[in-house]
């Protein structure tokens, strides 16, 4: 009698684990790509941005600078979109040069940062626009470019405003058309 009063108990609760180990692997799976490093932290990011920037005018592209750090989940987030999402993806391919810029614990390349306005100071991960003679254009914060927090859908940056932030600071005209 007494063993079939916990007999419901006991499914409820593996139940209820079993549904909290499959969460769990869900989140290491989401974790361990976000944690892929993304920035190479031993690039040279002056030299980087120099060879975009001649790449840029041979091409007929603008140089998107991204800052931010292996650490910084957001990175991880925008870089993804900009991986995962076609349209955004054969955009940036079409329109601009990608820089990725590691900023290590916001220590590195302060000469950068000083150069391009302080970009740091809006948090991370934060763009700057180049045209394809190195002129900065603008710097966006991206915390704007984000979807509206709502419960059940995943944080991110939405795919509307980055490719409308995009296409506003594109060269208007490419060398390949």
């Amino acid at each position: 009698m007494i063993l079939q009063r916990f007999v419901p108990v006991y499914i409820v609760v593996c139940l209820v684990f079993s549904i909290f180990l499959s969460c769990q692997q869900d989140n290491k799976a989401s974790i361990t790509t976000e944690n892929s490093d993304i920035y190479d932290e031993t690039a040279d990011a002056k030299q980087d941005i120099r060879l975009a920037v001649e790449k840029a005018a041979d091409e007929g592209k603008h140089v998107l600078l991204m800052f931010g750090g292996n650490w910084c989940i957001w990175c991880h987030r925008l870089h993804r979109l900009f991986n995962e999402n076609k349209t955004i993806h054969d955009f940036l391919q079409q329109k601009y040069i990608l820089v990725m810029i590691d900023v290590g614990k916001r220590d590195k390349y302060l000469d950068l940062n000083e150069q391009y306005g302080n970009p740091y100071q809006h948090g991370f991960p934060v763009l700057v626009v180049l045209d394809n003679q190195g002129n900065q254009l603008t710097t966006q914060e991206t915390g704007s470019l984000e979807k509206p927090t709502q419960e059940g859908v995943e944080k991110g940056h939405d795919p509307e405003k980055v490719l409308g932030f995009l296409q506003q600071w594109a060269p208007l005209v490419c060398a390949d058309g």
